[in-house]
């Protein structure tokens, strides 16, 4: 007997037919034995639908109160889902999160988890319960409701598997496993049997959509096995997300590269000709994040008349907002010469362990997009990881080109 974490997105509880295909397949694992927690999203749309509804009433909702509006369409999938059990002759119980006391800090919209109760979910599961919580949200400290960001679910999924000590956690996708990039730009992309947990974090924090980032994090953090499996498929192994000293066991040399991802959301800043002098990435940079605004790639070029160029990314949705600060705040003091956005980009990054003992990668990689016409306007690299910004209307053609050059369609 296992204690199994199953987190089903919002596909899966799309409506009642799925519900009731959830039912069934957590009933199969109930029969065998197993404890089952069951986490579950709100269905799909229902988030943006709610989100919407609150942006009719006013253009800027006060985050608390959008808190306790988003996270009621998690509390009714809970309900559907015990209900759906119940018909099938299971015990099943509900939790939001605040009955389950996850306990998270105080940022609405965006909350990180503190700690997890977990002594009344297992003394259920001891009874024979399936228990069914509410992803993607939380209480503070105050008992106000919070929502841990989009995709917290599966971070909910993953800390609850390692609050109770769970031997797996499954998330449950409209995918069948973790691909070698998106199928649905690269029809020959292949499905990875294992990965370990420093790629798909690279692969999730570049734009891999497959798990959330914060989830794969915990994850890796609390040693929380991981599998990636289809809720359309009845059988299949999925991808299991493991160590890198896991994966070895049965691999004699690990690939080069295992995936590539992509990301379109991100938009670039630029700031030409600031003073050359120490400090000034931290006078650039810290208004934009005393805002919230997250940076990614960062890159700073010594200019010939004594100054510097200071380019950063952040998400496209933020770029007007880093703008509007740099301009108002931060350009009366250091006297920038310019000051530019630029939304027409994608990233693109090739992943895989294997480049600790290759070298070449680099090369390979600019000499195909090169080939191919293609414009590097960034680079960004980790031990694990290569990055790239390209003009947006490039990345497909630079996905495809790359898959084919590294041969990750090949077994």
């Amino acid at each position: 007997m296992a204690l199994i974490v199953q987190k089903y997105g919002g596909t899966s509880v799309a409506n009642a037919d799925r519900i009731r295909n959830l039912a069934s397949r957590v009933g199969r694992f109930k029969k065998k034995g197993h404890q089952i927690v069951v986490v579950v999203s709100a269905m799909s749309g229902e988030t943006n639908r709610l989100i919407a509804l609150a942006h009719e009433v006013t253009p800027t909702p006060d985050p608390r109160e959008l808190d306790v509006i988003i996270s009621t369409g998690e509390q009714v999938t809970i309900g559907l889902t015990c209900l759906a059990l119940h018909e099938l002759g299971f015990k099943a119980k509900s939790y939001t999160g605040s009955q389950v006391r996850i306990l998270t800090d105080e940022s609405h919209g965006k909350a990180r988890i503190i700690d997890i109760d977990g002594h009344n979910m297992q003394k259920d599961l001891d009874d024979g319960y399936v228990v069914v919580v509410a992803g993607f949200q939380g209480c503070d400290a105050k008992g106000n409701i919070t929502t841990l960001g989009r995709g917290g679910s599966d971070t909910t999924g993953v800390a609850l598997a390692a609050a109770l000590k769970a031997d797996e956690c499954q998330i449950y996708t409209d995918v069948d496993g973790v691909y070698t990039t998106d199928p649905r730009v690269v029809p020959e992309a292949r499905r990875l049997d294992r990965i370990t947990f420093e790629e798909m974090l690279e692969l999730a924090s570049q734009g891999s959509k497959v798990l959330q980032t914060r989830s794969v994090e915990f994850a890796g953090k609390h040693k929380v096995k991981l599998r990636v499996l289809s809720s359309f498929q009845e059988v299949g192994e999925g991808t299991l997300i493991t160590f890198e000293e896991d994966s070895k066991d049965d691999n004699m040399e690990e690939p080069l590269i295992s995936g590539i991802a992509f990301n379109r959301d991100e938009a670039k800043v630029t700031i030409l000709g600031v003073p050359d002098t120490p400090g000034i990435a931290y006078q650039v940079l810290g208004p934009v994040a005393d805002a919230n605004i997250d940076v990614d790639m960062i890159i700073q070029n010594q200019g010939a008349d004594g100054t510097t160029d200071i380019t950063f990314t952040v998400h496209k949705n933020e770029m007007n907002k880093a703008l509007e600060i740099l301009r108002n705040k931060v350009q009366p003091l250091i006297h920038a010469r310019e000051i530019k956005g630029d939304d027409n980009i994608a990233k693109i990054s090739v992943v895989g362990v294997g480049m600790r003992s290759h070298v070449g990668v680099a090369s390979q990689m600019f000499r195909t997009l090169s080939e191919e016409g293609i414009n590097i306007q960034m680079i960004s690299t980790s031990e694990i990881k290569i990055a790239v910004v390209i003009e947006e209307k490039y990345m497909e053609l630079a996905v495809r080109t790359l898959h084919q050059a590294f041969e990750l369609e090949e077994t």
